[in-house]
């Protein structure tokens, strides 16, 4: 074997122990809190793949969408045809679009009520709470309450919430963050939402 090989090899057996040493340590199995943030696309895309993974996994999930109010998306038209999924859409659509904000607080309040049906339900392994952020941002929903409905939620059940924006108290509670940041979007160059990519 030549030195360039051995000393990677070495370098390799010495992280192996590591990594290991690591995941010997990581022995709690319990329901998470995921939170996918942050200016960049992305965040609703990786968590349908994280509901795929769950129904590889033999999982039943829920999808709660706020503030989406359309039913026609790639990722609508795929889930729904699979037994183990709960689909809501719980929106009407975006604020510049509904231009009504005693409106859109009446239907995140009752989208939260259907949502909290879902976190009450041990049979539902993972429930994803699609553009959640959005009706805590801009106080739709009483972030503390909706917390507390998390927290209560049965033990096993994973949650993944997505939105731009987390408050600071779903960072702090949450097990996992990850911030999607924007370096550069189609759309800015006039490309409109495509569909398979966007839709």
């Amino acid at each position: 074997m030549s030195p360039p090989e051995l000393r990677h090899r070495e370098r390799m057996q010495r992280k192996k122990m590591i990594v290991d040493a690591v995941i010997a340590q990581a022995t709690e199995a319990r329901g998470l809190l995921l939170v996918l943030t942050g200016n960049g696309k992305g965040k609703s895309s990786s968590a349908f793949g994280m509901l795929a993974r769950a129904l590889g996994h033999g999982f039943r999930v829920g999808v709660a969408q706020f503030v989406k109010g359309r039913d026609d998306t790639g990722e609508a038209a795929f889930f729904r045809q699979h037994p183990g999924v709960t689909w809501r859409v719980l929106g009407e659509g975006f604020s510049w679009e509904t231009q009504d904000r005693e409106r859109d607080a009446l239907v995140a309040a009752q989208g939260w009520a259907a949502a909290g049906d879902m976190l009450s339900d041990p049979a539902l392994g993972l429930v994803l709470l699609d553009e959640l952020t959005y009706l805590l941002k801009k106080g739709y929903l009483d972030t503390g309450q909706v917390l507390a409905d998390i927290q209560g939620r049965p033990p096993s059940q994973h949650v993944l919430v997505t939105g731009r924006a987390a408050p600071g108290p779903l960072v702090e509670a949450a097990d996992t963050v990850t911030e999607m940041r924007d370096i550069k979007h189609a759309f800015r160059a006039g490309v409109g939402a495509q569909a398979g990519i966007d839709l």
